[in-house]
């Protein structure tokens, strides 16, 4: 018996077998239910099995069942379940399907009803898999969702939450990481919360075909099917490939000395794969990199996408600089290790420092066994101090958005007015190594699009990680970070640096703190909507536009662009105005203090007090006064 047959339940097949059994006659010995298990070829069923085997000991003579496709629907099994009755002088009758093995008519007629069992099973069968396979290939996966993915509407979409652990694995491994390696790694930075991270998991999910798009179904089985390009890919086949060979090599002893800074990132413009990459050494050992898709026959050189690429750099790395200034110190602030555990653990060091000190007055150990345990618990507690200095430092520093716009105001004025200071402060794009430069392409940017413009291949689109990204943008529509924009001014062609509406009182706070560095200029322009342009020039008294703004919240004012004109405040600085603090190491290591309300303005050199804010996180005092 199964479960639910034609709808009636468990109970009542019992109660219509008995009604049978009692109408023919029929005394009822034993219950046999295989409940849930399928009567098809090959399942295990309990339950049958102690039926033959009271048969077999005359326990019983007949099998009493309600049709014959749950006692088996295979003909094969059917004919062998005919001659053990036969063997052992037992027989079968059906309520449902009046069947009776007593006489041969009987059995003809059970072999006829069986053939049309089995046939009707083979095509739900058929059918089943058909069903199955055209799921499969619209992308419903009939699995749990790997890391990387998620069930979305029934289909296995990327999950971009844990896409960027899936890359960095295969990124590890392409590049000489072992499972092990990795796994440490994983379970030292706590990657997802879990210290747990094992070799297996390593290996499981670089050997799962869907992270290239592809999926097998029936994997352990003897006849697997193979399922192409299913599901959108999170690494390219290429690479995937790639990391399958290494597996058969010893990857402890292997490691990838050449570096590719878009592996991953770039998608082919013809089938929108990802892309695989290689490279070439020369003789004088200069390499070039190249990528490419072997199934559109597509191959370009590196450069192509470093030409493109070279107008978002200055940007990517200055928000890079936001990123390390501003925001890791505001989370670092919210979930660094609490200061009460840091504070308990000193505690613990210092009892531990005071056994060892008696336990060596008690002559447990001699001097040099002595100074060697205290060396190691006086640096432990040196260095959980450290961290308890970073934490108090950290609840005092207390960021807000406008420091970072105030910040970047400062930087651009150094490099105006501090031009030697600044090179030497700031790390350019060029000052990376290749390795840097792949790393900050991976932290930034999502993907790469390519068009084919004739034989040619170009970039069609950037895409930064919106993860990441996500709180610059929500800033600079807020009014507290800028981007830089084209503008003609007056009759010059340039580009300046663009803020979005900020409160006039919050302008006003801006500018009160840069004076307190810099003697910047305030004025006002119009700008032309029809001509996009301003009419004034700032080139002839040689000053500089450190920043611009809408005084009005003409996104919300004008969204379809229809005034004539909008007011602008600009933030400049003059040629002959000079940094004004003491230190110059001031101007890029701290900002002003917004708590500061007592600044007296000159252009004398003489030292001027005024609150100021580290920049770089967690200086040795959070407040100085220069």
């Amino acid at each position: 018996m199964n479960k639910q047959e034609n709808g009636f339940s468990l109970t009542e097949q019992k109660e219509r077998l008995e009604t049978f059994c009692k109408f023919k006659g029929y005394e009822i010995v034993d219950y046999y239910e295989d409940a849930g298990i399928s009567a098809k070829t090959g399942n295990h069923r309990p339950d049958f099995e102690r039926l033959k085997s009271d048969i077999k000991s005359k326990k019983i003579n007949t099998i009493v069942a309600l049709k014959l496709d749950r006692i088996t629907r295979s003909i094969y099994d059917w004919e062998n379940l005919i001659t053990f009755l036969d063997e052992n002088d037992a027989y079968l009758d059906c309520a449902n399907d009046e069947i009776n093995t007593t006489t041969a008519n009987g059995k003809m007629i059970s072999r006829l009803l069986m053939s049309v069992s089995q046939n009707e099973i083979e095509r739900t069968s058929e059918r089943t898999k058909i069903g199955l396979a055209g799921a499969i290939k619209s992308g419903h996966i009939p699995h749990v969702a790997p890391l990387g993915y998620k069930h979305e509407d029934k289909r296995l979409v990327i999950d971009y939450s844990t896409k960027d652990i899936v890359v960095r694995i295969f990124d590890l491994y392409y590049n000489g990481y072992s499972y092990q390696k990795i796994s440490n790694l994983f379970n030292e930075e706590k990657v997802l919360g879990k210290t747990n991270w094992r070799d297996s998991t390593i290996v499981t999910i670089l050997e799962n075909e869907i992270y290239k798009g592809d999926f097998v179904h029936g994997k352990r089985t003897k006849h697997p099917t193979y399922y192409e390009d299913v599901v959108e890919p999170i690494i390219s086949k290429e690479m995937w490939g790639d990391c399958q060979v290494q597996k058969k090599k010893n990857s402890r002893s292997f490691q990838r000395t050449l570096t590719y800074l878009y592996m991953q990132k770039l998608k082919c413009p013809k089938c929108n794969r990802i892309l695989g990459g290689k490279a070439t050494t020369k003789k004088n050992g200069k390499s070039y990199f190249y990528y490419y898709c072997n199934d559109c026959k597509i191959e370009f050189k590196e450069k192509i996408i470093n030409d493109y690429f070279n107008q978002f750099i200055s940007e990517l790395v200055e928000y890079d600089s936001v990123v390390n200034q501003f925001f890791l110190p505001m989370i670092k602030q919210k979930f660094d290790e609490p200061k009460e555990q840091l504070e308990k653990e000193i505690n613990a060091q210092k009892n531990k420092l005071e056994r060892i000190r008696k336990a060596y007055i008690n002559e447990a150990f001699d001097l040099k066994e002595y100074n060697e345990e205290k060396k190691i618990v006086e640096n432990a507690i040196k260095e959980l101090e450290d961290k308890l200095s970073t934490t108090d430092c950290a609840e005092e520093l207390r960021f807000t958005p406008k420091d970072i716009l105030l910040k970047r105001d400062i930087d651009f004025i150094n490099k105006v007015k501090l031009d030697k200071e600044y090179q030497e402060r700031t790390k350019t794009w060029k000052d990376y190594t290749r390795q840097e430069q792949a790393e900050l392409i991976m932290k930034y940017i999502d993907d790469i699009e390519l068009a084919l413009v004739g034989t040619e291949i170009a970039v069609k689109q950037v895409n930064f990680r919106e993860s990441i990204c996500k709180p610059c943008q929500e800033l600079y529509d807020n009014g507290y970070i800028d981007t830089t924009k084209p503008m003609i001014l007056g009759n010059v062609l340039g580009s300046v640096r663009f803020s979005n509406y900020l409160p006039e009182e919050e302008v006003g706070e801006i500018i009160m703190r840069l004076r307190q560095y810099y003697d910047v200029g305030y004025t006002e322009a119009t700008y032309y909507v029809d001509k996009q342009m301003f009419y004034f020039n700032f080139a002839e008294d040689n000053s500089a536009i450190v920043r611009v703004f809408p005084l009005e919240d003409y996104y919300k004012l004008d969204p379809d662009n229809k005034m004539e004109t909008y007011e602008f405040g600009i933030i400049y600085i003059r040629e002959e105005d000079k940094f004004k603090m003491k230190e110059i190491d001031t101007a890029f290591d701290y900002i002003p203090d917004e708590t500061n309300d007592s600044v007296i303005y000159t252009k004398e050199p003489t030292p001027i007090s005024v609150g100021v804010k580290p920049v770089k996180f967690c200086e040795e005092n959070a407040q100085e006064t220069n």
